[in-house]
């Protein structure tokens, strides 16, 4: 089964962006990477920037991030399956040490780097 993890990524507070939860997939030999304002919760709808995909380090990886670009921590991890998957949605099946439910990652045309995110737990 392939691996998910959301990090908490505190981020310096010079830095333009703003601390986030980090969610990621594992593809082959990358991860598929979100991020969060906030971590999933039941019923919430929250917005999920793509951004680029990392390595696959970052699975089992828990401190400073390269670059003075702050630390992560994960809050949590597992695995996940996905039940169906087009350009314009994601939907994954999770089974983690928080998570376990169905989590959906959709947009509105495949240009688009911001997604939906909505979790639903089983």
């Amino acid at each position: 089964m392939p691996r998910y993890v959301i990090l908490h990524h505190r981020m310096p507070l010079e830095m333009t962006r703003s601390s986030h939860w980090d969610l990621m997939l594992s593809t082959g030999k990358s991860l598929r990477t979100w991020a969060l304002p906030q971590p999933p919760a039941i019923k919430d709808r929250i917005t999920a920037e793509q951004l680029v995909n990392h390595r696959l380090e970052y699975l089992d990886y828990e401190g400073p991030v390269s670059n003075n670009r702050g630390d992560v921590n994960k809050w949590d991890a597992g695995t996940y399956e996905i039940c169906q998957e087009n350009d314009l949605q994601i939907v994954t099946q999770l089974e983690g040490d928080r998570l376990t439910g169905q989590l959906t990652l959709s947009r509105d045309n495949i240009e688009a780097q911001r997604w939906t995110l909505e979790f639903c737990s089983v």
